[in-house]
C-alpha cells in the first residue's frame, strides 16, 4: 500500500486528461464488482495505471454497535470498562483495516484477470487505503487523477433503492475529474449516449469525447432534450461533425419532455448502455447536482452514467 501526496491541483475543466491514473473507490457493497471491471476496462482503454482505493472512514471516541458510548458511562463508570470499550473500539478498526486489505488485493487479481495488459509495466495496479473521509481523500489523489469510478451507492447504503449514495452527491461537487458512477452490473459498453444541450462543458465534453480513446468505436448518440428549433438542430449538427471527425457513429436525437424521464426512455428505446453528462450550470441537465433534475437522474437511470464538470 502506499500513500499519495496531498497538495491539491486546480481543475482543468470537463477534459479526460491525457496522463493520470484512473482511481477506483472499493468497499464491500454490491458496487464493489463493478467497479473493480469498470475501472479495469477503462485503464485498459486509456493505457492508463489502474488504482484502487479503499477509505477507513474516522470514528472517534469507544463506539460498540456503531454508538459512542462514552458518554452514557457517566462520571462513575469503572475504569476497567472504559478500557474494555477501547480495545472494543481497537480491534474493529484493525479487522476492518484487514477487510479492507483482502477486498483490495481481490480487486487486483479480478483486474488483473480482466485486463492482463494492465501489469506488463510496473505498477500498473496499485492497491491504496486511507483513514478519514472519502471526499477529503478524493481531493487530495485529485492531481494524480485521469478518472474516478465510484458505485452508486456504498455499503451504508447499498439497500436504499431508488436514492443514492451519501457521498455521491459531494464526491461530484468536489472533485474536477470525469467520474463514472457504476451501476451494480458491468459490461463493456456496446453504444452510449451523450446529454447533448449546446452549453461550453457540453461541447468541451463532445471533444473530450472525440479525442480521448476511452471511447472509441463506440457508437455515441447526441441526444438533446426540448423544443425543436433551428439552433438547438444546428448544435447537435456541429458536435455531431465532431463525433464523425474522430470516426465516430453519432446519430442525434431532439426529444421533448423533462431530461430525467426523456433521456431514460431514450436510453431503454435504443438499448444504450451508458449516460454522459455535464454536472453544472444553469439548464435543466447542467445543474445536475445542484438541482432535483440532476438526482432524479441519477436515480431513475438504469445504466452507468459518466458525469463531466
Amino acid at each position: 500500500m502506499s500513500n499519495a501526496s496531498t497538495s491539491s491541483a486546480a481543475s482543468p475543466g470537463p477534459y479526460l486528461l491525457p496522463t493520470g491514473k484512473v482511481l477506483a473507490c472499493l468497499d464491500d457493497s454490491p458496487y464493489a464488482e463493478a467497479v473493480c471491471d469498470f475501472g479495469a476496462w477503462s485503464a485498459s482503454r486509456l493505457t492508463s495505471p489502474l488504482s484502487f482505493l479503499h477509505v477507513l472512514e474516522t470514528t472517534s471516541g469507544n463506539v460498540v454497535g456503531g454508538r459512542n458510548l462514552s458518554g452514557a458511562i457517566g462520571l462513575g463508570a469503572r475504569e476497567d470498562l472504559l478500557e474494555e470499550l477501547a480495545t472494543l473500539d481497537e480491534q474493529r478498526s484493525r479487522l476492518a483495516m484487514e477487510g479492507g486489505r483482502l477486498l483490495l488485493e481481490a480487486a487486483r487479481t479480478r483486474a488483473q484477470r480482466m485486463a492482463p495488459e494492465l501489469e506488463e509495466a510496473t505498477q500498473r495496479i496499485e492497491t491504496r487505503q486511507r483513514h478519514g473521509e472519502l471526499v477529503d481523500a478524493l481531493v487530495a489523489l485529485e492531481p494524480e487523477t485521469r478518472m474516478l469510478v465510484v458505485g452508486k451507492r456504498g455499503a451504508a447504503s447499498a439497500g436504499d433503492h431508488g436514492h443514492l449514495g451519501r457521498h455521491l452527491e459531494q464526491v461530484i461537487r468536489t472533485v474536477g475529474r470525469p467520474i463514472l458512477v457504476a451501476q451494480q452490473v458491468f459490461a463493456p459498453p456496446k453504444a452510449i449516449m451523450f446529454a447533448w444541450d449546446g452549453s461550453p462543458t457540453a461541447r468541451k465534453g463532445v471533444e473530450m469525447v472525440a479525442a480521448s480513446p476511452l471511447f472509441r468505436g463506440i457508437p455515441c448518440h447526441l441526444v438533446s432534450v426540448g423544443t425543436d428549433r433551428p439552433e438547438a438542430r444546428e448544435g447537435l449538427a456541429q458536435a455531431q461533425r465532431t463525433l464523425e471527425a474522430a470516426g465516430f457513429e453519432a446519430p442525434t436525437a431532439l426529444v421533448p419532455g423533462n431530461p430525467d424521464e426523456a433521456l431514460p426512455r431514450y436510453q431503454e428505446t435504443h438499448g444504450l448502455d451508458l449516460l454522459i453528462m455535464g454536472a453544472y450550470g444553469h439548464s435543466r441537465i447542467r445543474r445536475m447536482i445542484l438541482g432535483s433534475t440532476t438526482t432524479a437522474m441519477l436515480r431513475s437511470c438504469r445504466v452507468s452514467v459518466m458525469v463531466l464538470r
